[in-house]
C-alpha cells in the first residue's frame, strides 16, 4: 500500500504542469494493438474479405435533396403539371400536399451511357461516366431526425453507432496519427452529435467534428513544452491513469481519455500539413472552387476531405450546411422557394464535388475511395406552398463513385411520377451493407455485444447490391 502512494505522489509531482493538448471526443477504449505501451484503438485489422475501398467520403446533403430535379428526370410530371396525383398518397400528414410539380429545372443526357442530369449538375455531369446513380432508395421515416439517424447509423429512433464508427471499430485506420472517423460541417446538422457518435461502441470510435475551417483543431501546438518533454509527461499521465483504472469497472470514457492524449501528442507533427488546404497549388484550389465566394465553402470542406483521405484517414463525412455567409442545419430543405434555394445549394456544390471526384481519379485514389452523395431522404413529386417540396422517403435518388462501383450506370426506378420506388429498391440497410462490403466487411458478422444481444450497422436487415458491383 505504502509503495503504491509513493507511486502516485511521484509520478504526480512528475506529471505537474502538464502542457499536453488534450481532443475532447477523440478516440479511445481497448485497442487490439499497442502503442508506446498505451492502448491504440486505430491500430489496423484485417478485413473478413479482400476489400474494393480502403476509405469513405460521405458527401452528405443536409436536408433531403430533389430527386426529381437533380438525378431522376421525369417528364410525365412536366405533361401533368398542376393536375392532382393519379393515386393515393400514404396517409402521413407530411404527404398531404398540393398538385403536381414539373421540374423548373432541364435535364439532358451526359456520358457515354447517355445519363441525364439536371441542368444544376453541369460539373457532376461531365464525371456521369465514373459515377453509379442509384433511384431507388427508401428510408423509414419522413422526418429530418428519424431519417437522418437511419442515414447516419442506421436506426431512426435509438442512440445507436454510426456508420463511420462500425467501420474505424472493425477496421482501425492507416494513419495513427490522425483521427480513423472526421466529420467536417462549419454548422452543425439539427441531430447534431447523434450522427457521428459511437453510441454503445467504445468511446474511442466517435467522429471528431471539424467545424472551423481556417483552424480545424484548435490548441494543436504547444509552444510551451518541446516535443521529448511532452512524451515523458504524457507517459507519467497515462500511468496515473492506469492507476486510477485498476479498481474501477471499465469505462470506456476513460480509455478514451488516455488514448486522446496519445493521439493529440502525434496529431502535433501530422495534422497541420493534413489540413493545410492553403499549401494546394492555384491549380487545385480552382479545382475545387476556392477562388469563388460561392463554391469557397464546400470547396475547402472537399480538398480537406481528399487531404484526409489520401493520408489514410478511414472514413470522411462532408456535411453542406453552409453557403455564401449563409448557414442552416438543412440546407436542402426546399419546403419553398425551390427554383431560387435548389439552385443555389447545387451552385456551391457542383463544381467542388466534380473537383473532388476529378482530384482523386488523378491522383490513383479514386479506385480505393468509396465517394457517396446524398441527403436522409427526396422531395414529393407534387408542391408545397405552390414552389416547394415535401419529405420524401418513398423511392429517392443517391449515387455512389469509385471503390470498386460499377461506373457510368443507373440502378433502380421510381414510378412515371417519381413517387414510389418500383424497380430494385435499395433500402438504406441494402445501401450500409453494400458499403461494408466494399470495404472488406460482412455486415452480419461486425457486430458488438451490449445489453445481452448483438448489435450491427444493419441490425437484422440488409443485403449486398451486388448489382451495382464491379
Amino acid at each position: 500500500m505504502h509503495d503504491t502512494l509513493t507511486r502516485r505522489q511521484a509520478l504526480h509531482t512528475f506529471a505537474s504542469g502538464f502542457g499536453m493538448v488534450a481532443l475532447a471526443g477523440l478516440l479511445a477504449e481497448e485497442s487490439r494493438g499497442q502503442d508506446n505501451g498505451a492502448f491504440n484503438p486505430l491500430v489496423v485489422r484485417e478485413p473478413h474479405h479482400a476489400p474494393r475501398a480502403k476509405r469513405v467520403i460521405f458527401l452528405f446533403m443536409s436536408g433531403g435533396p430533389s430527386h426529381v430535379d437533380t438525378f431522376d428526370p421525369k417528364p410525365r410530371l412536366l405533361a401533368e403539371n398542376g393536375r392532382p396525383l393519379p393515386f393515393p398518397m400514404p396517409r402521413l400528414e407530411r404527404t398531404r400536399t398540393g398538385n403536381l410539380l414539373a421540374s423548373p429545372f432541364r435535364f439532358q443526357k451526359h456520358g457515354q451511357a447517355g445519363i441525364e442530369v439536371s441542368e444544376l449538375f453541369p460539373n457532376v455531369a461531365s464525371c456521369i461516366d465514373d459515377i453509379c446513380i442509384i433511384r431507388s432508395v427508401v428510408a423509414d421515416n419522413i422526418n429530418h431526425n428519424g431519417a437522418c439517424l437511419q442515414m447516419n447509423t442506421g436506426e431512426q429512433t435509438f442512440s445507436r453507432p454510426s456508420m463511420g464508427s462500425w467501420l474505424v471499430y472493425g477496421l482501425g485506420s492507416e494513419n495513427q496519427n490522425l483521427p480513423g472517423f472526421i466529420v467536417i460541417s462549419p454548422a452543425q446538422p439539427a441531430q447534431g452529435a447523434p450522427l457521428w457518435s459511437s453510441s454503445f461502441l467504445p468511446a474511442a470510435y466517435q467522429g471528431t467534428l471539424i467545424s472551423d475551417l481556417r483552424n480545424p483543431i484548435a490548441n494543436l501546438a504547444n509552444s510551451r513544452v518541446p516535443l521529448d518533454r511532452q512524451r515523458l509527461q504524457l507517459d507519467a499521465l497515462r500511468q496515473l491513469n492506469e492507476l486510477h483504472r485498476e479498481n474501477r469497472t471499465d469505462d470506456s470514457r476513460l480509455s478514451a481519455r488516455i488514448a486522446s492524449f496519445e493521439l493529440a501528442y502525434r496529431m502535433q507533427v501530422e495534422a497541420p500539413l493534413a489540413f493545410s488546404v492553403d499549401s494546394e497549388t492555384e491549380a487545385s484550389r480552382r479545382l475545387y472552387g476556392l477562388h469563388q465566394p460561392a463554391t469557397e465553402i464546400f470547396g475547402r470542406q472537399c480538398l480537406m476531405a481528399r487531404r484526409l483521405v489520401e493520408r489514410g484517414v478511414r472514413f470522411v463525412q462532408v456535411y453542406h450546411t453552409q453557403t455564401m455567409g449563409r448557414s442552416s442545419c438543412q440546407l436542402w430543405d426546399q419546403h419553398g422557394n425551390l427554383r431560387n434555394g435548389l439552385r443555389e445549394n447545387c451552385a456551391a456544390t457542383d463544381l467542388p464535388i466534380a473537383g473532388l471526384l476529378k482530384d482523386l481519379k488523378a491522383r490513383g485514389l479514386l479506385e480505393e475511395t468509396l465517394v457517396i452523395w446524398g441527403g436522409e431522404f427526396g422531395r414529393t413529386p407534387t408542391a408545397e406552398n405552390n414552389d416547394g417540396r415535401e419529405h420524401h422517403p418513398f423511392g429517392f435518388t443517391m449515387w455512389l463513385a469509385g471503390g470498386g462501383i460499377k461506373p457510368g450506370i443507373v440502378h433502380g426506378a421510381t414510378d412515371d411520377y417519381g413517387w414510389h420506388a418500383v424497380e430494385d429498391k435499395v433500402h438504406v440497410h441494402d445501401l450500409h451493407a453494400t458499403i461494408l462490403h466494399q470495404m472488406g466487411i460482412d455486415h452480419e458478422r461486425l457486430t458488438y455485444r451490449y445489453a445481452g444481444r448483438d448489435f450491427r450497422l444493419t441490425d437484422v436487415h440488409g443485403r449486398v447490391v451486388r448489382e451495382i458491383l464491379s
